[in-house]
């Protein structure tokens, strides 16, 4: 008999707490840090049934997005907090650096419904100002798609 295990029965089951312990801390910290991980400003996006972008255009680079908030504040998800609205002249100097940088970023507009239109123009001409060729618009499709399947159901 070997030294070491005079008197004792070898253990054939492996104790879980601490790994049980140590999934519930992951489960906290995650459940803390996902909804500060949502990323843009809160806006309500008009309903239409628009083409999706293609994933392709997405995979080089990530798009730049022009959010405006019913309040018609700009905020660009680039820069410095991108959660603080910033005033036209930053607007065009951020975008400017970027596309000046990386001219095939995609460019999407973000803005509320509820928007007065004179505003998100005021966004487009800031964007083509700052050399932005194509100018997407961000829309919310499953609206649309919920409407046409409760006239379907009728």
């Amino acid at each position: 008999m070997p030294s070491g295990t005079r008197g004792r029965k070898l253990m054939g089951e492996i104790n879980v707490v601490p790994y049980i312990d140590v999934m519930l801390v992951l489960l906290i910290i995650f459940m803390v840090t996902a909804p500060l991980l949502t990323q843009g400003v809160q806006v309500e996006l008009p309903d239409a049934n628009a083409k999706p972008i293609d994933p392709e255009l997405l995979k080089d680079h990530e798009p730049l997005v022009l959010s405006v908030d019913v309040a018609g504040r700009y905020y660009v998800n680039i820069g410095g907090d991108e959660d603080k609205p910033i005033d036209e002249a930053t607007v065009s100097q951020r975008v400017a650096a970027v596309l000046g940088r990386e001219p095939a970023t995609p460019v999407l507009v973000k803005a509320d419904e509820r928007v007065p239109y004179g505003k998100v123009v005021r966004g487009l001409v800031l964007l083509q100002q700052a050399g932005a060729k194509k100018i997407g618009f961000v829309t919310d499709p499953a609206a649309v798609r919920a409407l046409e399947e409760l006239g379907q159901q009728r």
